[in-house]
């Protein structure tokens, strides 16, 4: 299997000329190394520092031990879970959509599995908690693969473009979702949903999250395919690969995470924009080697937001999603100056 050059975007790339061979071979990154093995200790040591880190004084307290195991462990097990799946599901857009500026929050994804979750509430008032999460996961489906006929079937003649399709697409569903919620009294409700805030996540509350962690494994073991399919169709058929049914896997496991965590969480937006493209700078394009790092980056971007949204205005909370937009923004603008500059 040939990676693609380090460093370019891969919509921009040209075909290697070994790509179709199955003898062309090239040294596989090691997947664990020391750099890693020290990643993943200060991710542990952000993750202990979140359960320490809150109004109520959990030592001196008199329920102290009890609000440790309902409030600061289910939180601290929710922003793992959700930064991890959300990471590596931009990582799977994007290969799959040869782009770098992709993810659910670009593409419409999160908007499409807000509409379910709302329709669900709507048609089935007393619907339980799994209920809701199968209807965004299917909404979120149905509208992934939307977005990616759109961009079967228009002519793209810049890769900037793409996101702009889909935040278009993702804008046109969130005016429905508001005018449905707006003519059921729901408007307040749907707010709610998606302030992308983890101060509801309580023990008894949190459980299904769990279910995200299936997603992180299936990309893992998936990843040489999405890998070959994210140099293209004709490469990746030539190789003998089910191209369709590696992307409508890929979509798949992407509309499960987004349903998932919109309904428990809420909207977190960039974050899979954010950290594959600074994780892709600094190692490159190999899939593999990378999603090691995408996850413990995930899992240390979502808990740094959400630990300074914690204490910058204590005794109050600032909603994570708040300080991802911020982030994500300013991250957004460069890569795309970035590549202009690289044009």
């Amino acid at each position: 299997m040939t990676v693609p050059p380090t460093g370019t975007p891969a919509a921009e790339r040209p075909p290697h000329p070994d790509a179709g061979s199955s003898r062309a071979r090239v040294p596989k990154a090691r997947l664990f190394t020391w750099p890693l093995l020290i990643g993943l200790v200060v991710t542990a040591g952000l993750v202990v520092l979140s359960l320490f880190v809150g109004v109520y004084d959990i030592f001196g307290g008199k329920d102290g031990a009890e609000m440790f195991v309902i409030t600061r462990v289910p939180r601290t097990v929710a922003l793992v879970l959700a930064g991890a799946a959300m990471a590596m599901s931009g990582l799977v857009m994007q290969q799959l959509t040869q782009n770098r500026f992709v993810e659910p929050t670009t593409t419409g994804t999160t908007e499409w599995a807000g509409l379910g979750l709302l329709l669900i509430t709507i048609l089935v008032p007393g619907a339980s908690l799994l209920v809701k999460m199968t209807g965004a996961v299917v909404t979120a489906f149905a509208g992934t693969m939307i977005f990616f006929l759109f961009l079967r079937r228009i002519t793209l003649r810049s890769s900037i473009i793409v996101p702009i399709v889909g935040m278009m697409l993702g804008a046109v569903v969130g005016a429905v979702s508001s005018y449905i919620a707006l003519s059921t009294n729901m408007l307040q409700s749907m707010g709610v949903w998606f302030l992308g805030s983890f101060t509801s996540v309580l023990r008894g509350q949190y459980e299904p999250l769990w279910a995200v962690a299936f997603v992180v494994v299936a990309v893992f073991i998936a990843a040489d395919r999405f890998t070959v399919a994210g140099l293209g169709q004709d490469i990746a058929t030539n190789v003998g690969l089910n191209y369709h049914r590696v992307v409508l896997l890929g979509t798949g496991l992407i509309a499960v995470a987004t349903g998932i965590v919109t309904v428990v969480v809420g909207n977190l937006p960039f974050l899979g924009l954010i950290v594959p493209n600074v994780v892709s700078l600094f190692r490159g394009d190999d899939l593999r080697s990378n999603l090691p790092w995408v996850c413990l980056a995930g899992v240390a971007t979502v808990t740094v937001c959400d630990i300074i949204g914690r204490i910058i205005v204590m005794p109050f909370e600032v909603p994570v999603a708040l300080i991802l937009a911020v982030v994500g923004s300013f991250v957004f603008i460069t890569l795309l100056l970035r590549q202009r500059r690289h044009a």
